[in-house]
């Protein structure tokens, strides 16, 4: 799927209302906080511990966060581009 058709899908489920940063932070806090207890791995998470629940959690990373960028006027397609460029000047830049 495409960056654009991933958003549209998005706003067809979640409609058109804008979260603000504040809102989408703490949604990001509830996905992390997921997949931190997966790492945790406490006995109280053993069933929920299994690749399904971990896919969706970071499928909801990747869905969510193109959504939000939308939100908050960016352009998410802009964003990845950025991100692909920092991760690689990073990476040249800390070669050893």
């Amino acid at each position: 799927m495409e960056i654009k058709e991933l958003l549209e899908k998005s706003k067809s489920i979640w409609g058109d209302e804008k979260l603000s940063l504040a809102q989408i932070i703490v949604r990001t806090g509830k996905v992390f906080g997921d997949i931190c207890r997966w790492e945790r791995n406490v006995q109280k998470d053993k069933e929920t511990h299994n690749d399904y629940e971990l896919k969706k959690e970071l499928g909801n990373m990747i869905f969510s966060n193109i959504r939000w960028c939308d939100d908050l006027g960016y352009d998410p397609e802009e964003c990845i581009k950025i991100a692909i460029e920092c991760q690689e000047k990073f990476v040249k830049e800390n070669e050893k």
